[in-house]
């Protein structure tokens, strides 16, 4: 029989063939990184993936490498095919990490040093209107079988192309190019690519969105297959929903205690103390990019030797302001050679000068370390990993849920500086249980229950998700509502946080009761992680199998040959 590496091997240099990031996976330099975004090239990924679960179905897999591989594998391509059938990959449009976004978002990381580097940029532009293009027509196939989003989801997209084309971003991203027949190839096209994407946005107004419904919520049988995806397991959705009113629960309670350490009356009272205090605010623009950049360094000195071990060359992080003004903070991981650094990326709020950096500090431990980056550091590193499980294999309720567990670690190694910036970690916290709360009573209709204390309304709307996220989480106005738009773009996404955190939390005790004594939180964390990305059903059973088989019950003496 064919073993579990052998059809690793064989799909990633399929999946070579058809996907940039694959390419790079596989150790090959793609002549671009932009993906066929056309109908044909989301068929052929998904009849490669049918192939490939088929093959992985009957591979063997003896030692535990190879049944992680197998298990991350096998739930990654089901999940692949899922999606596919269900229309919602070659639908997708949402304010977050849809193959719009993954345009633009290129050229983030495409190196911009010296003139090779320039030419490549160029090459790159020039191919953003046949993505563009290749994309519309993949929503225009999906619409004719029905397949659609909300007009919601239609707008937020072609007003965020229309911010990108009014802000001038690929005009900026050229604008400190070389001179001569480079540049003047730099700036035809930077023109092309902002009339595409001014294109592609007069598309989604007069065209997609005539169409689409003004239903928001997707319905359970969507949501199942979006959240089986998202987390990689099969879960208890009306569970998940009390879980998460009684986290909301807990956490208001630990964010009063908060508040009065800080000396206020309640929450409201310290967070507007606390921004109001023009010594905890920084300019937007460098000094919030060299703020980043110092307290990563400091979080990377705090963690490295004591309580990770974080490979030499994943220290460098890189830290930068986003062009774009989305209001988030989010990662980018190294590329698969490791010759670019991780970075963390900050979009500040619209109209933002100055930042209460007392709120971000949870969130920044959330993208870079312990988050994020360290769990990339790990996975990147780790020999034992296949190529495609190192880069290509993405769970949002494993790596976000190490992500948000993180935080909470943070907490516990004395990371963040005072009062002030663990109420903003609990802010966060409270954010990611109203998300869970949110995305399930938008999506499924479901009540609100009485006696929460948060509201008494007893259905939910998308204003009310916003006024939730702003009175309970703290979050900003236009946060909140770029959040409510992601939720609705993306069902079940918003679960992978408090879901995956708690397998983790969950594990973590497991270990502890069987160590014991002998626990040890750094070994555990290190083997964890060098388990690499997968399904958290999958991971639940390989954590599993890093448990000790149960000791042998003593022989019985009445029973011992005389």
């Amino acid at each position: 029989m064919t073993g579990v590496t052998q059809v690793a091997d064989a799909y990633l240099d399929a999946l070579a063939e058809l996907d940039p990031d694959a390419a790079q996976a596989a150790g090959r330099t793609p002549d671009s990184l932009l993906p066929d975004l056309s109908p044909d090239g989301f068929d052929a990924r998904a009849r490669l993936a049918r192939r490939t679960a088929a093959h992985a179905a009957t591979a063997t897999a003896h030692t535990p490498a190879e049944r992680a591989l197998a298990g991350a594998l096998t739930d990654r391509l089901d999940s692949e095919i899922d999606l596919y059938d269900a229309g919602f990959t070659t639908r997708l449009l949402a304010p977050l990490a849809t193959p719009v976004h993954l345009v633009r978002q290129v050229f983030d990381s495409l190196p911009r040093a010296g003139e090779d580097d320039w030419a490549v940029v160029a090459a790159h532009l020039r191919r953003v209107p046949t993505a563009l293009d290749q994309y519309a027509a993949t929503l225009r196939r999906s619409a004719r079988r029905g397949q659609l989003v909300a007009r919601r989801q239609v707008l937020v997209v072609a007003d965020q192309c229309a911010d990108w084309v009014s802000t001038d971003f690929y005009g900026r991203l050229v604008a400190d190019g070389p001179g001569g027949a480079l540049g003047a190839a730099l700036e035809r096209g930077a023109r092309s690519a902002t009339e595409a994407t001014a294109g592609f946005a007069a598309f989604l107004r007069t065209e997609l969105a005539p169409f689409a419904s003004d239903v928001d919520g997707v319905g359970r049988d969507l949501y199942r297959v979006t959240a089986r995806s998202f987390l990689g397991a099969t879960v208890d959705l009306d569970e998940l929903y009390a879980y998460g009113w009684a986290e909301l629960r807990r956490t208001a309670t630990e964010l009063h205690a908060a508040a009065a350490e800080c000396g206020h009356p309640d929450v409201a009272a310290a967070r507007a103390a606390l921004d109001a205090d023009p010594a905890g605010r920084v300019p937007v623009g460098a000094a919030l990019a060299e703020w980043l950049q110092r307290r990563t360094a400091r979080l990377t000195d705090a963690l490295d030797g004591t309580h990770f071990d974080i490979p030499p060359v994943t220290r460098q992080v890189h830290c930068r302001i986003s062009p774009t003004a989305s209001g988030v903070m989010y990662y980018t991981p190294p590329d698969p050679a490791l010759t670019r650094p991780g970075a963390i990326w900050w979009s500040t709020p619209p109209g933002e000068t100055t930042v209460a950096v007392w709120r971000h500090v949870g969130t920044l431990c959330h993208e870079g370390l312990p988050g994020h980056h360290l769990q990339h550091a790990v996975t990147y590193t780790t020999a034992d990993l296949h190529p495609w499980q190192r880069t290509l294999c993405h769970v949002h309720g494993y790596a976000e849920g190490w992500a948000h567990y993180a935080e909470r670690l943070a907490d516990e190694l004395g990371l963040y500086d005072g009062p002030a910036e663990r109420l903003g970690m609990l802010d966060g916290q409270m954010w990611r249980a109203a998300r869970v709360v949110v995305d399930l009573g938008l999506h499924l209709d479901l009540p609100i229950p009485a006696g929460t204390g948060f509201t008494d309304a007893r259905r939910w709307t998308p204003a009310l998700a916003v006024d939730l996220l702003t009175r309970v989480a703290g979050l900003d106005a236009p946060t909140a509502r770029f959040e409510v738009d992601r939720y609705l773009g993306w069902p079940a996404q918003a679960l992978a946080f408090k879901v995956g955190a708690r397998l983790w939390r969950q594990a973590r005790r497991d270990a502890e009761r069987r160590d014991g004594a002998d626990f040890d939180r750094k070994r555990f964390h290190h083997t964890a992680l060098a388990l690499g990305p997968m399904g958290l059903d999958p991971l639940r059973a390989r954590l599993a199998d890093l448990s000790p088989p149960p000791a042998a019950p003593p022989p019985d003496d009445r029973k011992r040959p005389r």
